[in-house]
């Protein structure tokens, strides 16, 4: 019993329904009356297809009401903008234009009803179901209209709205004829139920002539044959209603599967985001600041402009979230000093339609350094703020703008206007007082206290007041101008399809023949003006870039700058004018926006460890590396035979090093060595004139002479070291001055064991006698001297030195040198030129005491000493030294050791010759003996 209970009630429900529902449908409604009055935010106009206009000409103002619990926020839609109030005076002309051209819908009037969304949903949807419903009260899938139909919607402009309007639209279905139940006469359903057996999910029924609406769920009946035959009634197909938004920029509405029927006349956000990472990659930004609204559509477009910023290197210097109660809260004043302490002089803006005023009004009592503001077009109703402030920070404001076009006419239906006309629209009235400066009687008072003279109801728009507001090329207008003619021009196609002879009955054709999805499908094909082609996408993605400046007079002026065409190859698609003016008012040249100020020609970016890349410290470059750009990642090396110049920015030739005359190290050294070279040839001239005096023969007058020639040789052979290196002196001067100096040293251990082998000759019995002379001195000079001989013909076969460049060893100087070849070879000619002097050194100490007044056994160990002396002090200087001062040590060392042979031996010989004559004869030497 308890589970036949639900059963029968349902069957009872049913039955009920079957009574009831034919009654109902019988009764007449008598407020399905279309009463068309004056309404202050609604314009209205008969015709035979109607186009349903949601416009957003009105502001949001924002109040704030003080509670006993919290505050309270509440809008208003009160503020007026002649901006915005053109849209809908375009629409109005637009489908006064099309009415009048007989080519157009002949004998068939275009109407339309206009609400105002005040860019708020909730007006947004009750408009749209007045609209749909053709009652000012909103009828849920109710229709008023009878033989008229609403053909399609033009809006909104903000995308909030829009899509409330999508939305709504496409729950209302259009109606086409099928069989219906014969207990329902000429009703109409939102779905079509499924009479047969199965669970019927939902079914709204409504009277096509009442008002009576009834709901089942969950029912499962089989009753097929209970509604065959009988009537037929009208139900509901799935057919959206064609809207065409002027304003909506939202990538949602791509979506062909949710939106079949939504097109719109301005590109979408995703190539307004392309256009502006564009335009800050073109001018080198780095470092920008962002302010997005806090809502769906600024988060959106923020998160999204943030990805593909960083995509290309760019980063932000602060990302500002504003939200609508930022100005009763701590929020405003971190904003301030985020704007007035942050090193980014370009600052992207992108806030929703509803955020607009709100962000002119946040802004409004703001006092911060001069920025380069990048908008969105939807921000570009700044132009019409009226505080001073906003017109300082924006003033020179850069923003991408959909492409402008002209409305033929459009002038001219201004200028004929009388507000008289319209005295019944407030808001008309409210636009005219502001551009004729007069009273209107039934204005909405002025909240700024200025009175005004009565208007005379005669005034038209004056020229400045219309110039001010850019009345000769339009942007947003166009679109509005464009969206009206191609629902008429998609219309007229499909109405025109429709011949008399098929329907006779004009009126019927239009009530039966004009669906919504052949309206559709025939706005798909259509191409109407400007690259717009509503099948494959929603418009040409072409912006202008545009450069506004606030007047001085009053008003803005807009400047297009540039240009972003996606149709265009990648690379192509920005253009910029170079001769506009861009960076005015503010600033005299293209600004800089960097975390830091940029690294200066020379320098090199250094990361800083925990900031983006685009925070960085500015690092010098290194000796012999370059950078010539601003902001290098890093150094150019020069090559091996340039450095790099005193600023570090370019690459220079390095300068040659060599030992040269013309340096005053150089010219010094070759006067020292002439001089030295002309002393041995004076002493070796005397020793020649003198010859047979005592003191002369007394030293070995032919081992001097050989000694003096060695001397002045070696003099001389440093004069292979001076001058650029060549291949002939890097392979005689090494060997030149070993071989020249070991007959020098020969000479003087000849000298040495000649005397010492003279004084122990002289002993009894002495073997050495037949070794005195002086074929001894020569031999033992050849001897010594072919040891260098052999070491240096070796080196020469084996290793020899050639002439090279050395770029390495100093970053300054190109080193031209003489390569010894071998370092071994070279150390044993001085290693064996060493080892003699040292023989001659003992040699001379031994015979130092020996009793002869011409004994030079003194004179030579003293030259031995200072010889070895310089020649240990040499081999470390010259193996820490390079270049010329290298070849200078081994000059040095030449000349001074050369210069203590002779000046040791000879010199106190040249004293007693002119100095101590008497000194110079036998008997002195016999009587000293």
């Amino acid at each position: 019993m308890e589970i036949l209970f639900p059963i029968r009630l349902k069957v009872l429900l049913v039955v009920l329904m079957c009574q009831v529902l034919p009654a109902a449908a019988e009764m007449a409604n008598p407020n399905c009356q279309l009463s068309v009055r004056s309404h202050t935010t609604t314009y209205f106009r008969e015709g035979d297809f109607m186009m349903g206009g949601i416009f957003h000409t009105k502001a949001l103002t924002q109040y704030f009401i003080q509670s006993f619990k919290e505050k309270q926020r509440i809008f208003l839609c009160e503020t007026s903008s002649f901006r915005l109030f053109r849209y809908l005076l375009v629409f109005i002309y637009t489908t006064g234009e099309i009415n009048k051209d007989p080519e157009i819908l002949p004998n068939v009037t275009l109407g339309y009803w206009i609400y105002d969304s005040c860019d708020w949903a909730e007006k947004s949807l009750k408009g749209t179901f007045s609209i749909l419903s053709g009652t000012e009260q909103p009828s849920p899938n109710y229709s008023c209209w009878n033989n008229r139909k609403v053909v399609g919607f033009i809006g909104d402009l903000s995308s909030v709205s829009s899509l409330c309007i999508a939305r709504l639209a496409g729950i209302y279905r259009p109606d086409i004829g099928r069989p219906g139940p014969s207990f329902l006469p000429l009703t109409r359903a939102d779905k079509l139920p499924n009479w047969s057996k199965g669970p019927i999910s939902a079914a709204i029924i409504v009277p096509c002539k009442g008002t009576f609406s009834f709901t089942l769920k969950g029912i499962s009946l089989s009753v097929r044959k209970s509604f065959e035959g009988g009537n037929k009634g009208y139900w509901k197909t799935i057919q959206n209603k064609n809207i065409i938004s002027y304003g909506s920029r939202d990538p949602v509405f791509n979506d062909r599967v949710q939106f079949p029927s939504f097109y719109r006349t301005v590109p979408d956000e995703l190539s307004e985001i392309d256009g502006i990472v564009e335009l800050i990659k073109h001018f080198g930004w780095k470092w920008v600041g962002l302010i997005v609204s806090k809502d769906e559509t600024g988060l959106w477009a923020g998160k999204n402009l943030e990805r593909e910023m960083k995509k290309d290197g760019i980063f932000l210097a602060f990302f500002i979230r504003i939200e609508l109660d930022a100005m009763v809260s701590k929020i405003s004043i971190n904003i301030r000093e985020i704007l007035i302490e942050s090193t980014a002089n370009v600052i992207v803006l992108l806030v929703s339609l509803m955020y607009v005023e709100f962000v002119m009004f946040f802004f409004a009592t703001f006092d911060i350094p001069a920025k380069i503001w990048i908008v969105s077009s939807t921000f570009l109703r700044v132009l019409d703020t009226a505080y001073p402030q906003n017109r300082i920070i924006f003033n020179g404001l850069l923003a991408l703008s959909i492409q402008q076009g002209e409305i033929p006419g459009f002038r001219e239906f201004l200028h004929g206007l009388n507000p008289s006309d319209y005295r019944d629209y407030i808001l008309f009235t409210n636009i005219s007082e502001r551009l004729s400066d007069c009273k209107m009687p039934n204005a909405i008072p002025s909240r700024t206290g200025i009175s005004l003279p009565k208007c005379t109801e005669s005034e038209s728009f004056d020229e400045y007041g219309l110039s001010l507001n850019n009345t000769k090329n339009y942007r947003i207008s166009y679109g509005v101008y464009t969206a009206v003619y191609t629902m008429a021009l998609a219309l007229h196609k499909l109405y025109m399809k429709e011949t008399r002879a098929n329907h006779p009955d004009r009126r019927e054709s239009q009530e039966m023949h004009v669906e919504q999805w052949q309206l559709n499908a025939i706005i798909q094909k259509m191409t109407s003006g400007n690259k717009m082609n509503f099948k494959y996408h929603d418009s040409s993605n072409y912006y202008e870039i545009v450069k506004c400046f606030f007047l001085e007079e009053g008003g803005a002026r807009t400047v297009t700058v540039g240009s972003f065409d996606t149709s265009k190859p990648a690379g192509n698609q920005l253009y910029i004018n170079s001769s506009a003016d861009l960076w005015g008012p503010y600033f005299p040249k293209c600004p800089q926006s960097q975390c830091n100020e940029p690294c200066m020609p020379g320098y090199r970016r250094s990361k800083i460890e925990g900031k983006p890349s685009c925070c960085y410290n500015c690092v010098p470059c290194v000796e012999g590396e370059i950078s010539n750009t601003t902001d290098a990642q890093s150094c150019i090396k020069c090559s091996e035979y340039e450095k790099s110049n005193t600023e570090q920015d370019g690459c220079i030739p390095k300068n040659i090093n060599f030992l040269s005359y013309k340096d005053i190290l150089g010219a010094t050294l070759s006067s020292i060595t002439i001089l030295c070279a002309v002393t041995c040839a004076v002493i070796l001239g005397i020793f020649i004139k003198y010859r047979e005096t005592p003191i002369v023969r007394a030293n070995n007058r032919y081992l001097s002479c050989l000694l003096l020639i060695s001397l002045m040789l070696c003099f001389l052979c440093t004069l292979l070291f001076i001058g650029r290196p060549t291949q002939i002196c890097c392979l005689l001067r090494q060997v030149t001055f070993g071989i020249v100096f070991t007959i020098s040293v020969s000479s003087v251990l000849a000298k040495t064991l000649t005397v010492i082998i003279a004084f122990n000759a002289t002993k009894p019995g002495s073997k050495l006698k037949k070794y005195v002379g002086t074929q001894l001195a020569i031999i033992l000079v050849i001897v010594c001297s072919l040891g260098e001989i052999i070491i240096s013909i070796v080196w020469m076969v084996s290793y020899p030195p050639f002439s090279e460049t050395d770029t390495l060893s100093d970053p300054d100087y190109i080193i031209v040198q003489c390569n010894e070849g071998s370092g071994c070879f070279f150390f044993c000619i001085i290693g064996y030129i060493g080892s003699l002097a040292l023989l001659s050194f003992i040699a001379a100490f031994l015979a130092k005491d020996f009793p002869d007044r011409f004994n030079e056994a003194k004179n030579i160990t003293f030259s031995m000493l200072g010889f070895c002396s310089v020649w240990g002090a040499f081999v470390p200087a010259y193996l820490s030294s390079k270049g010329s001062r290298m070849v200078a040590v081994e000059i040095f060392a030449i000349l001074s050791s050369s210069a203590g042979l002779l000046g040791c031996i000879f010199i106190p010989k040249c004293y007693i010759i002119f100095i101590r004559p008497e000194l110079n004869t036998k008997d002195t030497i016999v009587r000293k003996r």
